[in-house]
């Protein structure tokens, strides 16, 4: 049985990449085949070169909302909220801090995060069993995403030390994000892409089509049991149009090739397809790991992942833990950036018999 410390590995922290480099596309891109190992150091500009003909690419079109709220409690402290889920009632799931003093009956302030104006204030209804909160805003009309755009701030991973600014809100937001969405954190392979790039590729024969997955709480979270096979993951809201469903559903059938820009992708193809035809919503726990590779054929265009992260997993899945280990090793040699503002890596799908 694996254990999480088999996805364990040594990463420099000068790696781990603080902002996004001038252009999305200029990322270096590690191209990967299954069966081969590392094929090609290219960029992702050069995407279209390592795609088969007529590739349907599939990204996840999911904004990225300001949902991280600042707070000056009823002592004058100060505090924070990350919320993650909007009820249909206007109440919120959130994550609190400092969470030892914002228990429920605790109502707080809602501050500009520049100005630190008063906008509002957040009460806590109800205490969850791992620490989430079910909070209400006031006034009501505070309770919509787009509102909270206007006053939140975005929230940037932790293995970022720095403050987000004024570039994070475009460059930790795909230039393809719909208004749709509550997602907490990017898709983050889709950042690779500009408007450019995808009209290039549209032009070169591949096609585009966007699903969406709200990404959720679970991105920030560590894996904590032992064994990997306990692990339970977060559920995340998937949601397909009718026109990206006919032609997922026709490139299986059909064998085209289909790349996933994206682990959020990949997980929502694999949840949505029952075999026959595509589910437009619903939401998945899927979590893909070695013994539970993927069943539908498909490249991933995705970037360089934490250690003993799902996500890192998942590309174990794809490629075995061993071959996975041994590239990720050579990516970290040659100074790959890592994680959100990284680079990114195309496994490219294997030959459909």
């Amino acid at each position: 049985m694996a254990l999480r410390s088999d996805f364990n590995f040594n990463l420099p922290p000068h790696l781990i990449a603080q902002r996004p480099l001038a252009d999305r596309e200029s990322s270096k891109l590690l191209v990967i085949h299954p069966d081969q190992g590392i094929v090609a150091h290219s960029s992702v500009r050069e995407l279209h070169q390592w795609l088969s003909p007529r590739t349907l690419l599939i990204p996840n079109e999911v904004r990225v909302r300001k949902a991280r709220l600042w707070l000056r409690r009823q002592t004058g402290g100060g505090g924070e909220a990350l919320l993650f889920h909007r009820h249909e009632d206007g109440t919120f799931d959130a994550l609190v801090r400092p969470a030892h003093r914002l228990i429920k009956g605790s109502t707080c302030e809602i501050l500009h995060p520049i100005t630190q104006e008063n906008l509002g204030s957040l009460t806590i209804l109800n205490e969850g069993p791992q620490g989430e909160r079910t909070v209400r805003l006031y006034p009501p009309e505070l309770s919509e995403w787009s509102n909270i755009d206007r006053i939140g701030s975005l929230p940037l991973p932790p293995y970022i030390t720095r403050a987000a600014d004024d570039h994070d809100d475009q460059r930790y937001q795909t230039d393809f994000a719909s208004d749709e969405g509550e997602a907490v954190a990017a898709p983050t392979a889709g950042l690779h892409f500009s408007k450019t790039l995808i009209t290039e590729l549209k032009q070169k024969g591949h096609d585009w089509a966007p699903i969406r997955l709200d990404v959720g709480l679970g991105t920030f979270r560590p894996i904590l049991v032992d064994k990997i096979d306990d692990h339970q993951m977060h559920r995340e809201a998937f949601f397909i149009s009718t026109e990206t469903s006919k032609k997922i559903s026709e490139a299986i059938v059909g064998q085209r090739p289909i790349v996933c820009i994206g682990t959020t992708s990949l997980r929502t193809l694999e949840t949505a397809w029952n075999g026959d035809t595509l589910l437009t919503q619903g939401e998945s726990r899927l979590f893909l790991r070695p013994g539970h590779p993927p069943r539908v054929p498909c490249g991933l265009l995705t970037n360089f992942h934490l250690p003993e992260s799902s996500l890192f997993i998942l590309i174990c899945s794809l490629l075995g833990t061993q071959q996975a280990h041994e590239i990720y090793a050579e990516a970290i040699r040659l100074s790959y950036r890592f994680f959100s503002y990284g680079d990114a890596m195309l496994i490219q799908g294997r030959t459909r018999q």
